[in-house]
Order: structure tokens, then sequence, then C-alpha cells
């Protein structure tokens, strides 16, 4: 067994508000869990408005098809039209 790891740090230009940033971390999320199988939370950072730190993993009996997920799920952030990845860091275990 192996597993994934995407801890990746964002930041959210348009949230005036942390309601505003939920909803936004709310939908990526969301997105990922469902399109990628991921388990996704948001693991830091929840009292400020305009960053999010969010962490996902992908369990996998192949270590390439562990990380291949995790980075499918990086590109996918990276082109989020209301976030912008700031760092990141994957493991795979």
């Amino acid at each position: 067994m192996h597993v994934g790891i995407l801890h990746v740090s964002l930041h959210v230009p348009d949230a005036n508000s942390l309601k505003e940033k939920r909803q936004v971390v709310k939908s990526i999320i969301d997105r990922t869990r469902n399109h990628f199988g991921v388990a996704a939370a948001e693991v830091e950072d929840q009292d400020l408005h305009r960053k999010a730190v969010l962490g996902f993993s992908s369990v996998s009996g192949s270590m390439k098809h562990a990380e291949e997920i995790v980075r499918k799920v990086l590109e996918a952030l990276r082109v989020h039209p209301a976030a912008r990845v700031i760092d990141y860091d994957v493991e795979v275990l």
C-alpha cells in the first residue's frame, strides 16, 4: 500500500472574509474529492481569510499511481481561477 500526500498553500485573493474563503475552499475540496477520489481537508490557517492550507491524500497499490493522482490534483489547483498556489509539498509513503 502506498499513500500520496499533497500539502498545498493557496492564496485566495478575492476573499474578503472567512465566509468567502470557505466557499472557495469547499468548492476546491468537493471538486477534487469527486474528480480524483482523494481525501481532502483544510489543515492549517483556518482563521486567515486570504490563505488556505489544504491536505490531499491518495491510497494506491502502486507508488507511481499514488504520486500521479496527487500531482494531477496539484495541476488542477494551479489553474483554479479563484486561488493561486503559493507553496506545495508532495510525498509518497
